[in-house]
């Protein structure tokens, strides 16, 4: 099903798909279309969607940084969290053990269904594993409208860059991603 990001069922129809309903959408996510679920019941299949492995770990996204408490055993660094909300995920020692990627979206319209579905979602761009993301509306309908259970459309998103993504396990921090934050040096001490 495809739905218009203006529509106004779109939010009691992404809270009931993805809180209710253990669902898989694709949605804008401020900063590229991002393939979203409830953590942690829906991995599996946002894994056989894009045809990805284990071995690589979906960011996660949260309402807000008190949020972080819920999923790691650190803080975000002061130097860091100054720049949530926004195209900044953060990985950090996560509760039981490994590490885990969080991100406060700059989307007050997340943030709030973040908050409705009361779990993380899982987000990851728009493609098939080793593929460029998708950024075209029509491209993504037609790869992956039969294999999720809402597109919300937005429209084409030209010039999308994802969210710069930061190591904060390790001193100094260090950038694992440049993305679309630019972070000044002194942030990363």
């Amino acid at each position: 099903m495809v739905i218009a990001a203006d529509s106004p069922e779109v939010f009691g129809l992404l809270r009931n798909r993805l809180a209710v309903g253990g669902g898989v959408a694709i949605i804008p996510c401020d900063t590229i279309y991002g393939i979203v679920g409830t953590v942690p019941g829906s991995e599996d299949r946002i894994r056989r969607i894009k045809g990805r492995g284990e071995d690589k770990p979906f960011l996660q996204l949260v309402a807000g940084v008190d949020w972080v408490t819920r999923l790691a055993t650190a803080p975000v660094p002061s130097t860091l969290e100054k720049h949530w909300p926004g195209p900044l995920t953060v990985i950090l020692p996560a509760l039981g053990g490994g590490t885990v990627a969080l991100r406060v979206p700059d989307s007050l319209f997340l943030r709030e269904l973040l908050t409705a579905v009361d779990r993380p979602l899982y987000s990851t761009s728009v493609n098939r594993a080793g593929q460029a993301p998708l950024w075209q509306i029509a491209d993504i309908v037609e790869g992956f409208e039969d294999v999720v259970d809402l597109v919300v459309d937005a429209g084409d998103l030209p010039g999308s860059v994802p969210s710069t993504i930061v190591d904060a396990t390790c001193s100094p921090l260090r950038i694992v991603r440049q993305g679309a934050l630019a972070l000044p040096p002194d942030d990363l001490l």
